[in-house]
């Protein structure tokens, strides 16, 4: 983690983190940038920050899209599903907001792999919905090594499709996934999956997304014996393993998903257990966004 207020020379420039660019890329996504030097100059593939929009705002875990370390900005992808990101995607160009800190957590493990033992590697990667995003980055770090990957992103329809211009500017062969078949393969990811399992020799799959997708393809990679990794981002609420709402159960043992993670062993985790405490805080999100409807 990168701890800011280091002198009085940043502690002005670090205050306040302000938007520079904000635009609604599918429906109720959002793509943000924020200048925040420091983060950009550290974020690796994997990696997350925490932003608290004003005083009374709450912990909001995003994942690190992309960085522009010359120009300072960061930039996250948001759905616009509750109340307060509801209101962060609200806010205008030029809009600050109170805390962006990062980066958290742990860059994926090939970031680590020295490119010998990248490059004769075949790495799938699969995304699903707004899970596309911590996609890119991973797969724009081995483009930019020249090493190849395949890439399924799933969608619920064209309307939801996110960063496709992007993935298409890298070295990496894309396949997109509807299930209205809107655009591209019409069917779920674990569709487009198998048949590359099973007619290419496969070193690792590496899946974020919705958890219900995630287990499935978990158990479709364990039957074909590939190694698979899981991003659990989604399951963070504090971001500092203080809370304890990103518990997980991985090979039996009880990891947090923000200081352990995000990204586990898929074979391992309790994706049952997950996605039960994913709906903890759904009633109350809910009563919060009707009141925020009655109130506008």
């Amino acid at each position: 983690m990168i701890y800011f207020y280091m002198d009085k020379k940043f502690e002005q420039e670090v205050v306040m983190y302000r938007i520079i660019y904000n635009k609604e890329i599918a429906k109720d996504i959002y793509e943000m940038h924020i200048l925040a030097p420091m983060v950009a100059r550290s974020a690796k593939p994997g990696q997350f920050i925490i932003l608290v929009i004003d005083e009374n705002g709450e912990r909001i875990p995003l994942t690190v899209v992309d960085t522009d370390p010359l120009a300072g900005w960061v930039s996250i992808v948001v759905q616009a599903v509750g109340h307060s990101t509801h209101k962060l995607t609200a806010l205008k160009e030029s809009s600050q907001i109170r805390d962006f800190a990062g980066p958290l957590g742990n860059e994926s493990a090939f970031v680590r792999k020295s490119l010998q033992e990248l490059k004769d590697k075949k790495i799938v990667f699969v995304g699903g919905g707004v899970g596309a995003a911590p996609v890119y980055p991973q797969v724009k770090w081995l483009s930019e090594k020249n090493i190849r990957t395949d890439v399924i992103l799933g969608f619920k329809s064209a309307e939801y499709v996110i960063l496709e211009k992007e993935f298409s500017a890298l070295n990496a062969d894309i396949h997109i996934c509807t299930d209205d078949g809107s655009i591209g393969f019409r069917g779920l990811v674990t569709h487009k999956l198998e048949p590359i399992l099973e007619h290419g020799h496969i070193d690792e799959v590496i899946t974020i997304g919705p958890m219900i997708m995630m287990k499935n393809v978990s158990l479709l990679t364990k039957k074909y014996g590939v190694p698979t990794v899981a991003s659990l981002n989604t399951l963070m609420v504090d971001g500092t393993g203080m809370c304890g709402g990103c518990r997980v159960t991985v090979g039996g043992k009880t990891l947090f998903t923000c200081v352990d993670g995000p990204e586990f062993d898929a074979h391992q985790v309790d994706f049952d257990q997950a996605m039960s405490r994913q709906g903890i805080y759904r009633d109350e999100e809910k009563h919060r966004c009707r009141l925020d409807g009655e109130m506008r």
